[in-house]
This record gives structure tokens, C-alpha cells and sequence, in this order.
């Protein structure tokens, strides 16, 4: 970084506004003329505005000529005083925008064997070099970059540079930084530095999965790649990595299966893993030694390296990713990606500040950097050149790594306009593509009706979002511990859990629901975040058996999986899952985070009552209609014992009931006419019927779930 004397500074704030700033321990800050200058010559400024501010006088100036960028200008006033002009809040002017948006698919480095091509976006820099460092030498190359149309900055070097490590210099400002490439593919130890690799060595043949045809025939499992396979007894060779993620016909201690298979057997249809981008907060030449969620995104487009077996290795990374996701592909099953386009780890370490600073983040009313992500920065999607990186790094994903779906992070704080065009992308590529996000309301400055948001969800139709008003309705308040919901026996949340069960979407009033339509709906009580639901009862049912709580718990479970939406399942929720009470476990060690797979022996009845839920689910299309034109047409509600909640799915070729009894009191029903088959009870869940054929009254136990079946001749 280069120090700079100046007497007083000046911003360039839009494409043809200067702001100069006079401190008062300047010539009282007064000035009656500034003049611009150039390697042409000097002209003078129209002052249009004056005043007073924290010690300072800023004067508005109106620049007459064009604004060149990529030239060094200074500015001097009346006294001689002189400073640089530096940029300003121009870089966030949709002129600015329009002048530099650049459409091509090249930013970042081409690679050849003979040659390398470096691009960079920089529009208001005014030098960039690239910086090489061979792998068998210490000794750096500068390269410096030619600036082409649209501020992109180019250079060729020819000859192989397949492992070379490389940073571009950029001088913003009269200051230089050294910056990773934000497209960077591959990059070395706690990505330092990027890596030039070539990524046909890594390439392979799709895996062919038959297509989803409709996102309410997902069912989603969640868990974290360390998390799922790091317990002693998981069965797993290469615990807490990719390759062992990805590691088949596993098996416990009980020899049953565990890891990716077992998640198959459950009847799993998407595995989404924590993010695996490149991020911060473990050193990958330690993994052991520490433990994050992957919430603190570094780089984009290239994979952690503390879940490869050589994080020194570039291309090991890239390749065991890939064999999972093979993997998962074999069993059958699809991978949704984690993606953290919300916010960066630190703005000012970022790449994005370093080579275009201001740009990439948004501010607030005062010039300082929002947050509405609650770490500091907020990502400004709006932008063009933002919304690009979005979108291309998406698509990189979907064709380099064959991801099959994407769960947005904090998505409110990203723009409809982006969303949207990412779906349309993701479509191109592959038509089942599921996105998902977390559609919450974050105080960030942008326009109400442009977040990506779940009272925007009319915008974006095609994209689900984690229902909140599901999860805190049948089973209490996330951010309220002991508040009990529907499942946990407050009836209270009566006419709440048939609107969330029947899809949220306004069953009696249309266009009144959370949602438009059931595909955009993500049911779930439990997830990565806050207290596991088994870690909750202990706290809000203290007194309460063990037993009860059991049951308690497959009540809601069973809710998430056999309402209309999309169900989604936090790993080992089926074996009632604990972190010993942590509810923000984002860098807690092992013995908190793990999937405990001797868990799973010991609830095996409780995995297997999941298991025939899913199976259910699966089975009978009714528990999975496409639009709320169908539930509206093809779900009744049942006339019921007041708490016990219940309703009629009808086809032409069956009916099913549905009745949930979330009270502690057993509860006489009245079938409607007909003869009618258990699928599922208190006990046992299955698609094939199992006990006595049901006519007329019958019971329904405590804290429980019915499902019956009748067939129509």
C-alpha cells in the first residue's frame, strides 16, 4: 500500500460530480475555485453546492469534459493545494453500471497447455498486474494487464503455467492490492493464493438420474460433510472428508448401514451439504483441530480443502468433490449445494473490495457498509457485475461439478431480478434444478419490493423458501425455547397446523396463504441452526417421561413429512438428534456437531416409523399435490374431537385420512363410511396396509398419527 500526502480529498460520486472535502484546519476550508488535471492539461470546475459538515466544508463540483477511467487525475484548488481524485459512490451509479456491465465467460483464467489467458474486471483501477510464483520456486514473475472495453484488464502468457500460483495486483486510487482472483477454480492452502489448473484432468461422465417432475417429490436431508461420517462407529473410512461422504454400503457397529447408503435406504431423495466452498475459519492443514458450518465464504467457485485427503494438492480437492457427488449420484440420490451469496467473511480482506472497492457491497444512507446479514457486509445482487458473478458461479456448479439443486443463505438479502435469473439458468442446464432459500426480511438497504423474500414469493414463483410459519406452528418458536406448538400439544395452533399441513396456501381463502402455490413451501422444525427439536423438549418438557418426548417428537416429524410443500430433515432428526443443549454449534468441536450413528441403533424403531412415513409419502400421490388448485379440490377437513386434527386425500383410486391426535388423551373418531385400511398408527408406517380392516368408530392414541386407506372400486 502506498502512502500519499494530501492536502484535502476528493471523490468522483457520479459521472459528472466531483465532491471535494476542505477541512477547516485548511485555509478555514474555504476555496473560491478547483481545477481538475490530467496528462492534457487542466480545466476548471463549476462549483454547484457548498456545506458546512464534521469540520469540514465539502464542495459539489460539476465536471464539464468526460470522465476517463483508468487515468489518474488530480485536483487542485485556489492555495496550490492538490490531492488525488479518488472513486467514489460512482461505482454504485446505475450509470456506472450500464458503462462497464461486461457480458463474456472468460473472467478469471483460460487455460492451455501452451498458453494462459488472465481476465479481470476492473474498471477503476489503474494498473493491474498479475503476480506468478512457480510450484518448485519462491521467486515471483509480474505479468503486467493491458485495459480493454468494459474495465476488463487482459494478458496472455505463453507457455504452461499448469500449477503456477497466481494474485492480481491492483492499484485503486494511487494504493496497491493483492488480490486471489474472485473466479478462481482452484486455490492453494487456506486459499492464499489461486492455482491454474486444468480442469479437463478432472472431468468425468454424468451420472443420469431419473428427472424429479415436481419439487414436492423431494425430500430433503441436510447435514454437514464432517458432521456426517466423523463418529468413531460411522463405518466410514475416510471420516469427516469427501471421499468418505461419498463412501457406500457402510455399516455400524449393529451392521446396519450408515452414511449415504443408509440415507438412500431411508428413502432420501436430496442430500444437502453445508457449504463446501472454499471458506474460513478452519486451517486445512489442521482440520482436526478446529470446526466451522462453512458460513464464512472465501472463495466461490473453488471446494474447502480440510475435506480432502491433501489440501496441498490443488486438484485433490477438485477430484474428491466430484467423487462424491458421483457417489451420491450411484445410490440414486441428488446433491444440493449449500451457497453463501449473502455476504463475504471479512469485506475489507475480500477480494471484491480490494480490486473494485465499493462495488461489490452495499451502504447504507451514510456510505458505510450495510448489514443486514449481521457480519458486517451485505452483497449487492442489484448490481450487474454482482449479479454475474452470481449467476456464473451457479452455473459453473451445475456444469463443472453436476450439482442438482441450491439452497440460498440468507436469501432476503438478495434481489428478486438475480433469483429469478438463476432459476432460468439453472433450467437451461438441467429442468428438475430445486433451489431453495431462506426468504427472511433483513434490514439491508434495498427496495421492500425487490428482496428476495417470502412475502415477495408471487416474484418468484419457481423458488421454495424454508417456511418459518410451518416450523414455529407445529412445533413451537425457534427463538422461544419453551414455547410448545401444535405437535407438542398446544392447541392453541389448531387452525395454524391445518393451513401449514394443507400447504400454506390459504386453504379456505384464496390467495390469503404464505405461499401461491405447495412447490414453494420447504416444511421443516428442525435444520442446522438453533436447538435440535430433541434438545428443545428437554427444555420445554422438563418433567415430562422420556417416552413421551419420544413421541412427541415422531408426531412433529411425521407432520414435516406427510404435509403438502416440500419435506426437509435435518441429519439424524429421525433418531432424535442432540447437541447437548448447544443452539449455535457453528464452531463447536466433534463430540457436539457429529452424527452419532450409535444413536441410530438404538432408535431403530424410530428410523424405521420414518422410514414408512417416507415410503408413504412416496407411495400415495395425494401427500404430494402439485398445485393449490388440487389441494383445494382434492383435501376435505374432518369434523373432529377438538384438539385432533384431520382430513380427507382423495383420488379416483383411493381415499386416505390423515388424523393427528397431538394431546395426551386417547380419542374416539367416527370413519367415514366404507372399509378402510391402517397405513400408519402410533406403532408402525408403511405403504402396504398392515392389521384389521377399520369400519365405524375407533381410537386414536395419545400424541400420535393416523393414516387410512380405502381403496375406491
Amino acid at each position: 500500500m502506498t502512502s500519499i500526502k494530501r492536502d484535502f480529498l476528493a471523490y468522483l460520486d457520479e459521472m459528472n460530480l466531483i465532491t471535494i472535502l476542505l477541512p477547516l484546519s485548511y485555509h478555514q476550508g474555504l476555496s473560491s475555485s478547483f481545477y481538475i488535471i490530467d496528462g492534457h492539461g487542466k480545466s476548471r470546475l463549476q462549483i454547484i453546492e457548498k456545506l458546512l459538515i464534521e469540520g469540514h466544508y465539502k464542495y459539489v463540483c460539476r465536471l464539464s469534459a468526460k470522465y476517463c477511467f483508468g487515468t489518474q487525475y488530480w485536483i487542485m484548488d485556489e492555495h496550490g493545494g492538490k490531492t488525488d481524485l479518488q472513486i467514489g459512490a460512482v461505482i454504485r451509479t446505475e450509470a456506472f453500471d450500464q458503462k462497464f456491465y461486461y457480458q463474456g465467460t472468460d473472467l478469471g483464467v483460460t487455460y492451455c497447455p501452451d498458453q494462459s489467458l488472465f481476465k479481470l474486471w476492473a474498471p477503476t483501477a489503474s494498473q493491474v498486474k498479475v503476480k506468478l510464483r512457480s510450484p518448485n520456486s519462491h521467486y515471483s514473475e509480474i505479468v503486467k494487464m493491458k485495459r480493454e472495453d468494459k474495465g476488463v484488464w487482459t494478458a496472455v502468457v505463453y507457455r504452461d503455467l499448469e500449477y503456477f500460483q497466481y494474485s492480481f495486483l491492483v492499484q485503486v486510487n494511487q494504493e496497491w492490492h493483492e488480490a486471489v482472483d474472485p473466479y478462481a477454480k482452484a486455490v492453494s492452502v487456506n486459499g492464499e493464493q489461486g492455482v491454474i489448473v486444468n480442469l479437463k484432468k478432472t472431468n468425468r461422465s454424468k451420472i443420469d438420474i431419473p428427472p424429479l417432475e415436481s419439487s414436492v417429490d423431494a425430500i430433503i436431508y441436510e447435514t454437514h460433510i464432517r458432521d456426517f461420517t466423523i463418529h468413531p462407529d460411522s463405518g466410514v473410512r475416510n471420516k469427516g472428508l469427501y471421499l468418505g461422504a461419498g463412501e457406500l454400503y457402510t455399516k455400524g457397529k449393529d451392521t446396519e448401514l450408515t452414511g449415504v447408503s443408509y440415507v438412500e435406504n431411508l428413502g432420501i431423495t436430496h442430500i444437502e451439504f453445508l457449504p463446501f466452498h472454499d471458506f474460513a475459519g478452519v486451517d486445512e492443514l489442521r482440520p482436526n483441530e478446529e470446526y466451522n458450518w462453512g458460513y464464512n465464504p472465501l472463495h466461490f467457485n473453488a471446494p474447502e480443502g480440510s475435506y480432502s485427503t491433501d489440501p496441498a494438492n490443488p486438484y485433490s480437492r477438485i477430484i474428491e468433490l466430484k467423487q462424491l457427488i458421483d457417489q451420491v449420484h450411484r445410490a440414486g440420490l441428488r446433491v444440493i449445494m449449500d451457497v453463501v451469496f449473502n455476504h463475504v467473511y471479512k469485506r475489507e480482506h475480500s477480494s471484491f473490495e480490494r480490486i473494485v472497492p465499493g462495488y461489490y457491497f452495499r451502504h447504507n444512507e451514510m456510505g458505510m457498509p450495510s448489514n443486514g446479514t449481521g457480519v458486517g457486509n451485505d452483497i449487492a445482487s442489484e448490481r450487474r457485475m454482482v449479479r454475474k458473478f452470481i449467476v456464473d458461479s451457479v452455473r459453473f456448479w451445475m456444469e463443472e461439478y453436476h450439482i442438482d439443486g441450491f439452497r440460498f443463505d440468507l436469501m432476503g438479502i438478495l434481489d428478486i431480478e438475480t433469483m429469478n435469473l438463476v432459476k432460468n439458468v439453472c433450467d437451461t442446464i438441467k429442468k428438475d434444478t430445486l433451489i431453495i432459500g431462506e426468504g427472511w426480511n433483513l434490514n439491508t438497504p434495498l427496495p421492500f419490493k425487490q428482496k428476495a423474500i417470502i412475502a415477495n414469493q408471487k416474484k418468484i414463483p419457481l423458488i421454495a423458501q424454508f417456511n418459518d410459519q410451518f416450523r414455529d406452528t407445529i412445533k413451537g418458536s425457534t427463538f422461544n425455547i419453551y414455547d410448545k406448538g401444535y405437535a407438542l400439544g398446544n392447541e392453541h395452533y389448531y387452525w395454524e397446523a391445518f393451513e401449514a399441513i394443507t400447504g400454506s396456501i390459504g386453504f379456505k381463502e384464496d390467495n390469503q396463504g404464505l405461499f401461491n402455490e405447495p412447490t414453494q413451501s420447504v416444511n421443516y422444525i428442525e435444520c442446522h441452526d438453533n436447538h435440535t427439536l430433541w434438545d428443545k423438549l428437554q427444555v420445554c418438557l422438563k418433567d415430562v417421561d422420556e417416552v413421551v418426548k419420544r413421541k412427541y417428537h415422531r408426531l412433529a416429524t411425521g407432520i414435516v413429512i406427510l404435509s403438502q410443500g416440500i419435506p426437509f430433515l435435518h441429519s439424524g432428526q429421525e433418531f432424535f438428534r442432540t447437541k447437548k443443549g448447544d443452539g449455535n454449534s457453528y464452531r463447536s468441536p466433534d463430540s457436539i456437531n457429529q452424527l452419532d450413528w450409535l444413536r441410530k441403533s438404538e432408535h431403530k424403531e424410530n428410523v424405521e416409523y420414518m422410514r414408512g412415513l417416507i415410503q408413504i409419502r412416496k407411495a400415495y400421490r395425494c401427500f404430494r399435490l402439485r398445485t393449490a388448485v388440487e389441494i383445494r379440490k382434492n383435501i376435505q377437513p374432518l369434523a373432529l374431537p377438538f384438539p385432533v386434527l384431520g382430513c380427507t386425500l382423495q383420488t379416483e383410486e383411493y381415499n386416505l385420512l390423515l388424523v393427528i391426535n397431538p394431546s395426551e388423551k386417547e380419542h374416539s373418531i367416527a370413519l367415514p363410511i366404507g372399509e378402510w385400511c391402517m397405513l400408519a398408527n402410533q406403532n408402525y408406517a408403511g405403504k402396504t396396509p398392515k392389521g384389521y380392516v377399520y369400519q365405524g368408530d375407533v381410537k386414536i392414541a395419545p400424541i400420535s398419527l393416523h393414516v387410512f386407506l380405502k381403496k375406491m372400486t
